[in-house]
């Protein structure tokens, strides 16, 4: 294989301070829960303590008639929004009064946690006392918390009005039967039935992944002012600021030109901010109020009432030749989406198997309701759970086969123009220079010593996203550029976007200064997910680059009264023009040149909104060692290589933080991470004490090997890279468990319970 020789960058590949660093290193940024307004008032959710209940009867008057209590709401005080389909990230398509119903609960409580009404009053205290005083009459009914259970004839029905949804080309045609099986999809390649019958060896499996949330620190939050002029202002700590607008104004039936979104810093999102949960709520204390009204949730609200992901229980089948080529897979998943229908069943469907070039496939998704609250995205969505399962497959087979089981992968390596099961074609992907780079690291040649040890390796992928963004910028009469984003920063996009237009104008990173905006103050821009800010914020800088140096070309011109064709605009950010009469070659800086703008026409402004489909899939591929205690079932992770194509590292510090980042989640989902209910639905473990996620004391330092194959979809070779390190520690950790103890655990997470109970049963 010919290497293509990477381009030379002067900024892109470098590891600039970020501009957002000191205000937050030094505590001056200003996070949700943060922000204060004169007069506010505070508001408080009063929560079902049922999974699946009837509401007969909601009173409030008590709470009313507390003194400093100002509003109280319900279901009844949200506008009737009719039977449309809404546009908000849950769920495009998904009927707008289920999108309603779950922020606040009309008929039937569906979950535990889930809302009922809210309250808002001058302090805190006083909100706490009056959501004691609102009653509310429950009819408690049967519910079901499991998938597999809520798939059965013979589960309690959430929605009497659901039928599943047929999504395939040879499927039976829709039943008109009650069930909480909300759709089934189906992705056909060849003939699978036919290819097993050509298989030498055939394995199967069944693999259980556990609810995850995703752990961010800081909690839901949301500040509102109903002004009455009718305007909306809210203040909110989320992932997509016009996501939100677009959320509010379908749940309340207002314009988005009376809506105004503003940004704040965010604690940690990982795609569990996408959704609106306290702004309609906020938004409708405040139109009764008459006054800004602030809401922030408790840790055991964010647990229960906002979005994980989805457990899942899957299927899953693989042939192969003895000569280790696989002729065959299937592989039939179900996710629990929560309450209300739009697991991420597509994404955990588009990722089995993509790394491998498999001609029969079949891969079948079940979206089931059950009574826990909504599920959200979560880092390359349904991805972890889908691969966990063909991962942990694709080892065993080799195993049988007396195969090295990157070999394997290596033989069946999906490449440029290999045919996905969902019918699309890959383009240039990295997925081989990931293998190879795994098989020729230091940490795949060692040789793993000592008992009760074990290696693991799995592959990830995850297809990312494009989407629409705005940005505009401005040269200053400095030679800075203020650049004005409408992508909310997570992940130190700000930095990356402002590295982009400064090589594209070739001057120095410092010099630009990048700002996130308010929902009026830019063009609309997608939420910050799918690893898609970098990929498109990075093009919007690019053309907004590409239109600045064009008129500086054109005021180079004007000053030196020649024609723009003669004058070139150097990616050094230097602007040169024809000699002058003495023969003398005539150029400028773009720091001298912005110097003298105002008297050559003004300054240069310009705006862009771009919305490419490039964006390049992402592979990933792990390595992990690790010790179980036989006596006490504890497992230790010791050593840890991330492997990963990134496209082009615009910040590579960043990059290796978010690969870093994505294995630490991940080693959470396959070790130590679940939801624990009682049998009231109530979930016990719903602290950060008692739902553990690693800690540095729980991880090593994680190697990171970042592999370059540059994008061809983007002027600087980006593809996203925040998504595909989370999906392969799940099979890459069972898989070294199975080496360390000799026992397959094929159920997440593999706790120490687990294993010690495990042994005993032997």
């Amino acid at each position: 294989m010919v290497e293509a020789k990477k381009p030379e960058y002067e900024v892109v590949g470098t590891r600039p301070i970020r501009p957002d660093g000191t205000d937050k290193v030094t505590g001056r940024a200003q996070y949700g829960a943060d922000f204060q307004l004169t007069g506010m008032l505070f508001g408080a959710v009063k929560r079902s303590p049922h999974a699946h209940a009837r509401i007969k009867r909601i009173d409030a008057s008590k709470a009313l008639a507390l003194a400093g209590v100002k509003a109280v709401i319900t279901r009844a005080d949200f506008p009737a929004v009719g039977g449309g389909l809404a546009e908000v990230v849950e769920g495009y398509g998904t009927p707008l009064p289920q999108v309603v119903d779950r922020v606040m609960a009309s008929e039937k409580a569906l979950f535990r946690g889930h809302a009922v009404a809210a309250v808002c009053a001058t302090d805190q205290h006083t909100v706490e006392d009056a959501l004691e005083l609102i009653e509310v009459e429950y009819e408690e009914l049967p519910s079901v918390t499991d998938v597999r259970e809520a798939m059965a004839a013979s589960a309690p029905i959430l929605h009497d009005d659901l039928r599943t949804r047929e999504f395939t080309t040879i499927g039976s045609p829709e039943s008109d039967n009650q069930t909480n099986i909300a759709s089934h999809r189906q992705l056909l390649k060849g003939d699978a039935e036919q290819g097993f019958a050509e298989a030498d060896l055939i394995l199967e499996g069944e693999y259980e992944t556990a609810r995850y949330h995703q752990g961010y620190i800081e909690p839901h939050n949301a500040t509102a002012f109903w002004n009455k002029d009718g305007h909306l202002t809210v203040w909110a700590s989320t992932q997509g600021h016009f996501g939100v607008r677009t959320s509010l104004a379908e749940i309340l039936d207002l314009p988005v030109s009376k809506i105004t979104v503003m940004p704040v810093e965010i604690g940690g999102g990982f795609g569990g901010k996408l959704i609106v949960y306290l702004e309609p709520l906020a938004a409708l204390l405040s139109k009764k109020a008459g006054r800004p009204v602030k809401m922030t949730m408790r840790r055991d609200e964010v647990f229960e009432a906002t979005g994980p992901t989805s457990a899942s229980y899957g299927r899953f089948k693989i042939g192969a030749k003895k000569d280790g080529t696989l002729v065959a897979a299937t592989a039939s998943l179900a996710f629990e989406s929560g309450a209300y229908p739009g697991s991420p069943i597509s994404g955990g469907m588009n990722a089995i198997f993509s790394p491998y070039n498999i001609p029969n496939v079949t891969i079948d998704g079940y979206d089931v309701v059950v009574n826990m609250s909504k599920t959200a995205p979560y880092r390359a969505p349904g991805a972890p759970a889908g691969m966990f399962g063909s991962e942990v497959l694709i080892n065993d087979l080799a195993e049988q086969l007396g195969m090295d089981p990157m070999e394997l992968r290596r033989q069946n390596a999906s490449d440029t123009g290999t045919e996905r099961a969902n019918g699309q074609y890959f383009g240039v992907i990295g997925n081989v220079e990931v293998m190879e780079a795994m098989q020729q690291s230091a940490h795949y040649k060692s040789e793993l010593q000592g008992p009760n040890r074990g290696r693991g390796i799995a592959l990830g992928f995850c297809g990312n996203v494009g989407g629409e963004s705005s940005s505009s910028a401005s040269v200053n009469s400095d030679g800075s550029v203020s650049l004005v984003l409408g992508s909310m920063d997570i992940g130190g996009t700000r930095a990356a976007i402002a590295m982009q237009l400064a090589e594209a104008l070739g001057i120095e990173v410092d010099n630009v200064h990048p700002k996130v905006v308010d929902t009026d103050s830019v063009g609309f821009t997608g939420s910050t997910g799918g690893s898609r800010t970098a990929f498109a914020g990075g093009w919007a800088a690019y053309e907004l680059g590409m239109q600045i140096r064009a008129q500086m070309v054109e005021r180079a011109s004007r000053i030196w009264e020649c024609e723009v064709g003669e004058v070139v605009y150097g990616d050094d950010g230097v602007i040169r023009g024809p000699a002058d009469g003495a023969g003398n070659e005539r150029s400028i800086a773009f720091e001298e040149l912005a110097a003298r703008l105002p008297g050559t026409g003004g300054t240069i402004d310009t705006s862009v909104n771009v919305n490419y489909s490039t964006h390049g899939a992402a592979f990933s591929g792990h390595i992990v060692d690790l010790e179980v205690d036989p006596e006490t079932g504890k497992t230790d992770i010791l050593r840890y290589t991330a492997v990963q194509d990134v496209g082009t590292a615009i910040h590579p510090g960043y990059v290796e933080g978010q690969v870093q980042g994505g294995v630490s989640q991940g080693v959470g989902m396959a070790l130590t991470e679940e939801y624990f209910l009682n049998d009231s639905g109530e979930m016990v473990n719903a602290s950060f004490l008692d739902y553990r996620i690693p800690t540095s004391l729980d991880l090593p330092m994680i190697d990171t090997i970042l592999v370059e194959v540059p994008n061809p979809g983007h002027p600087y070779g980006v593809r996203g890279a925040g998504e595909a390190p989370i999906v392969p520690p799940l099979a890459a950790i069972q898989t070294a468990i199975y080496n360390a103890t000799g026992q397959r655990f094929n159920s997440l997470p593999i706790t120490p319970t687990v294993i010690v109970e495990r042994q005993a049963g032997e």
